[in-house]
């Protein structure tokens, strides 16, 4: 954390010189989240940073996108859905907004309601020259030193700005976002995500009061659940029980035998993220993740069942497949993480299993089959379908009686599906 903070004092350096150029981009010293996050994740040197804009997001019209969108970069498409596209228009009796109204960030259009839009790909613009002439004068003021950062991939067209800061220990990639804050709306949320099990009462009301807006096109901004994601992270760490040391096992995992191409392609720390969410919800009782080896387990058979189907819901977003990229090779990634849910001891510098434990055999379980199952049937993504696929790995010691009633009927379900289909 020491070589993290390092870093991340370089960036407020740069950012507070940016902020001293154009007020109208501010620094954001609450950066709690950004350094729990980076702790937990061992095998990528990346960290999301919001630079809010210096204005009242809730005086600001929202005008809805249409259409479906893509954001591409880095070899990686991304789709996002119609609802979370939106142009932020400024009202024409607005107060206050006359900042945000000069051609640098603005365009002018005829409407009864706005003089005209906040345009991202020119906020994007303007904040990647801003950051640009601050480091010049960090450097000509002797406040940052020769190889603290650099700003070469600045020069890329993405949604983000990338800036490369050395921690004195390893290079962190600090992706700095503008982004426009609500207060007055909710994060839109499918009515299923308000179940809340698995998490402390209120938890997914308090992470998403208000709203965040990043662009997601030039010309159009979209809804944010960076922080409300990582804040809920930051509530299992209150939990008893082994979610995030199942999270930070299978991220070490990931990195040394699942990823390919220098560790870049494959299952990001992200992907790893959802699963850990959608755990948390599907095994609500705190005995599910009392031991080690069936916590990991639990996010084990949610990423397999992901990856035969080919499909990772977001947690807060399930119309939105995290799977939708164009360099996944989610075959050979499911086959990988099948050898590892066989066999862990031959991937681990420690074992969590007795040494006489005997080795599964897929096929015979009909564990492939099964997986395929929530593709066809979105019900069955539901606790008792995966406590099948634990009892299935014999990792399920669970003694209440309706999860085993429950999982026992699903087991019927299934063998009928399974059977009907061959």
């Amino acid at each position: 954390m020491e070589h993290f903070q390092r870093a991340e004092n370089i960036l407020l350096t740069v950012l507070e010189e940016v902020n001293a150029i154009d007020p109208r981009f501010l620094v954001d010293y609450s950066r709690n989240l950004e350094a729990f996050e980076f702790a937990l994740c061992s095998s990528e040197d990346e960290v999301t940073v919001e630079v809010p804009l210096w204005l009242n997001g809730d005086d600001l019209l929202m005008k809805e996108g249409s259409g479906h969108w893509s954001q591409s970069g880095r070899g990686t498409s991304r789709h996002y859905p119609v609802s979370d596209f939106c142009y932020l228009g400024v009202p024409k009796e607005g107060a206050g907004l006359e900042n945000w109204t000069s051609k640098d960030v603005f365009s002018t259009a005829d409407s009864a309601e706005c003089s005209g839009y906040i345009v991202p790909g020119k906020v994007l613009r303007l904040l990647r020259e801003l950051i640009v002439a601050a480091i010049v004068h960090c450097k000509h003021q002797f406040l940052i030193q020769p190889g603290d950062l650099s700003a070469e991939r600045l020069k890329e067209e993405s949604m983000q700005l990338p800036l490369l800061v050395s921690s004195g220990w390893k290079i962190i990639q600090f992706n700095l976002i503008p982004v426009v804050k609500r207060t007055q709306a909710n994060l839109k949320l499918s009515s299923s995500r308000w179940r809340e099990r698995g998490f402390p009462e209120g938890s997914l009301s308090r992470v998403t009061q208000g709203v965040d807006f990043i662009p997601a096109t030039y010309h159009h901004w979209r809804y944010s659940t960076n922080r409300p994601v990582v804040r809920l992270l930051h509530i299992m760490g209150t939990m008893e029980g082994h979610r995030l040391d199942s999270l930070r096992l299978l991220d070490q995992v990931n990195s040394e035998d699942w990823r390919e191409e220098g560790k870049k392609r494959g299952l990001s720390f992200k992907h790893l993220e959802m699963v850990l969410l959608w755990a948390t919800e599907l095994f609500p009782s705190p005995e599910d993740w009392e031991e080690l080896e069936g916590s990991i387990y639990r996010l084990l058979v949610i990423l397999l069942c992901s990856l035969a189907t080919k499909n990772l819901p977001h947690f807060l977003r399930p119309e939105e497949n995290l799977f939708q990229e164009e360099d996944l090779d989610l075959t050979t990634l499911y086959h990988k993480v099948e050898g590892f849910a066989s066999t862990p001891q031959r991937f681990l510098k420690f074992h969590f299993t007795p040494m006489g434990h005997n080795n599964l055999q897929q096929k015979d379980m009909g564990i492939q089959a099964l997986l395929q199952l929530p593709a066809k049937n979105s019900s069955y993504w539901d606790t008792a379908f995966f406590d099948v696929l634990l009892s299935k790995f014999q990792v399920y010691r669970i003694q209440d009686k309706q999860r085993l009633s429950a999982m026992s009927n699903t087991l019927l379900k299934a063998k009928k599906a399974v059977h009907d289909q061959s």
